[in-house]
C-alpha cells in the first residue's frame, strides 16, 4: 500500500516508517523488524480492539488483511451491547493489561514516538466507552506522548437508541484525557459522498470517475436510507490522517510537527476539538477531476460544504486555524491566500494573526495540491447542544438507564457529571462568542531609534 505510492522502488523509506514496520517474516518468532534496505513484509504500526469480533474478521479477510500484524489485535465475541458502561467499565478492567502489553509493544518498537492516534465511534458501547478508557491508559503509561482523537458522532438519524448516553458519557473522557480531537460527523460525511454521487450521475465530470472507484460502489446508496456507504465514508478519514501526518512523512519547505498542531491550535485545555476541512474532496472519491485553481482550493477549505461535521466557521469565531498545504504550493501563494481570506474571518481579539501553516511537497497521489483546514472555531458548539438535548429526552425520562445501572462500578451520578462537564463545555464557547461583537484594539508597536 505504502510502497507502490512512497517507495516506488520497493525501498523501505522514512515516510513509509512512519506507518509501517518492515518484517522479515522468515525469521524466527515475532519476525525481525528490518530498518531500512528492500520491503518484505509491511506491518501496521497498529493496535486494533473491538469487542465484537465480526468486523476485525471481515478485515482479515480482505485486501488488507496481510498489513495488520495478527499478535496485534485484541478481541471478544459478544460485544459491547451499544453500552458505554459495559465496554468502559467491564471490558476496560478485564483487557487493561493485554491492551498495555501490546501498547507498550508497539511503542517499544518506533524509533522516535510522537503521538497516538485513536480512532472510535462515540455511538456504539465499545467505541465510546473502551475507546475512552484507552485514552486514560495512555495518559498514565505515556503522560509526555500526545493523545489525538479522532471521533466519529452519530447522527440524528443514528440506529442505536442509546448512543446520546453514550456520546455524553464519552465526551467528559475527551474532555479530562484528550490533547486534542478531531470530530466527525457521520452525516457530513454520508452527505459529501452523497454531493459527488450526484455530481457523477450528472455526467458533469464526463469520463473522469475510475472503474471500480469508491463512488461507483456506492451509487444509488443516497435514495437507500439505511444503505450508507460506509467505504467512502471511511476514505475520507483516511485521508484526513494522511494529510495530518504528512508533514512527518515527506521532506517540505515549511514542514508542521504534530505536537506543534496542540501547542498552537489549542489555547485553553478544554478547548482542544478542531473543526476539520479537506479540499479537493474528489480527491477521496477517486475521481480524475481537473485540480481546482489554487486560490479556489484555499475558498472551498472555509466553506461549510466541506466540514467534517455540520458547521459553518466562517460565520463564527476562530480562535486559531492551521492551513495544511500539500503540493506545488509557494509560500508567497500562502500569505496571498491568508490576507485575501481574512476579511471575511473573525479570529479572538486577543488572537488576530492566529494561523499556523505547512508546506509539504509532495502532493496527494493523482492531484497536483490539496489543502488540510483545521479550526478552532466556536462552530463545534453546535454538535455538542445538539447532542445534549438528545441526551436530556432520553434523560429526563430515565428511559434505557437500568442497562448502565445493573453493570458494576456504574451509578446515576456518572451520567449527571458527564453532562456538567459538557455544559461547562458549550459554556466556554458562549463566552467566547459573547466576545464576538467586540472591536479589536489595535496594540501600539515598538518604536525602534536607528
Amino acid at each position: 500500500m505504502g510502497a507502490s505510492n512512497n517507495g516506488p522502488r520497493g525501498i523501505y523509506d522514512e515516510a513509509i516508517s512512519s506507518f509501517f514496520r518492515n518484517v522479515d517474516t522468515r525469521a524466527v518468532g515475532d519476525g525481525g523488524s528490518i530498518s531500512k534496505g528492500r520491503i518484505c513484509s509491511l506491518k501496521a504500526r497498529a493496535v486494533l480492539i473491538d469487542m465484537e469480533e465480526g468486523v476485525v474478521n471481515e478485515m482479515l479477510q480482505g485486501p488488507l488483511r496481510d498489513v495488520f500484524d495478527s499478535k496485534q489485535l485484541i478481541t471478544d465475541i459478544s460485544g459491547s451491547g451499544n453500552n458505554w458502561a459495559v465496554g468502559h467499565k467491564v471490558f476496560g478492567s478485564q483487557y487493561q493489561e493485554k491492551i498495555l502489553e501490546k501498547l507498550r509493544k508497539s511503542a517499544e518498537q518506533c524509533d522516535c514516538l510522537q503521538c497516538f492516534f485513536i480512532i472510535h465511534s462515540m455511538g456504539g458501547g465499545t467505541g465510546s466507552g473502551l475507546g475512552t478508557f484507552l485514552l486514560k491508559v495512555l495518559e498514565d503509561e505515556f503522560p509526555e506522548v500526545y493523545r489525538f482523537v479522532t471521533s466519529v458522532y452519530p447522527s440524528s438519524e443514528d440506529d442505536v437508541i442509546t448512543s446520546p448516553y453514550n456520546s455524553i458519557l464519552a465526551m467528559k473522557e475527551l474532555n479530562e484525557h484528550a490533547d486534542c480531537v478531531l470530530p466527525i460527523d457521520n452525516q457530513s460525511l454520508f452527505d459529501i459522498i452523497s454531493k459527488i454521487d450526484t455530481v457523477v450521475k450528472s455526467g458533469k465530470l464526463g469520463k473522469t470517475v475510475k472503474p471500480k472507484s469508491l463512488v461507483t460502489s456506492s451509487v444509488g446508496a443516497s435514495r437507500k436510507r439505511h444503505q450508507k456507504p460506509f467505504d467512502a465514508m471511511n476514505n475520507i478519514v483516511a485521508n484526513l490522517l494522511l494529510n495530518l501526518t504528512s508533514s512527518a512523512r515527506f521532506e517540505g519547505s515549511l514542514n508542521m510537527d504534530l505536537n506543534e498542531i496542540s501547542m498552537n491550535l489549542v489555547p485553553f485545555p478544554q478547548l482542544h476539538y478542531l473543526v476539520s476541512s479537506l479540499t479537493p474532496l474528489y480527491t477521496l472519491a477517486d475521481v480524475n477531476v481537473p485540480p481546482r485553481r489554487l486560490d479556489q482550493m484555499f475558498s472551498d477549505a472555509f466553506s461549510k460544504d466541506h466540514q467534517l461535521i455540520r458547521a459553518d466557521p466562517k460565520h463564527n469565531l476562530y480562535l486559531a486555524c492551521a492551513l495544511m498545504v500539500r503540493g506545488d504550493v509557494q509560500i508567497s501563494d500562502l500569505r496571498r491566500n491568508i490576507e485575501r481570506l481574512k476579511p471575511s474571518l473573525q479570529f479572538v481579539s486577543w488572537n488576530q494573526e492566529g494561523w499556523k501553516t505547512s508546506l509539504c511537497s509532495v502532493p496527494p497521489v493523482g492531484h497536483s495540491h490539496s489543502l488540510l483546514a483545521l479550526a478552532n472555531n466556536t462552530c463545534v458548539k453546535t454538535t455538542f447542544v445538539e447532542l445534549k438535548e438528545r441526551f436530556t429526552r432520553l434523560y429526563k425520562k430515565k428511559a434505557h438507564l437500568h442497562h448502565y445501572l445493573q453493570v458494576e462500578g456504574m451509578e446515576e451520578g456518572c451520567f449527571s457529571e458527564a453532562v456538567s462537564s459538557l455544559s461547562a463545555l458549550i459554556q466556554e464557547y458562549n463566552q467566547l462568542d459573547a466576545t464576538k461583537s467586540m472591536p479589536v484594539q489595535e496594540l501600539p508597536r515598538l518604536r525602534i531609534a536607528v
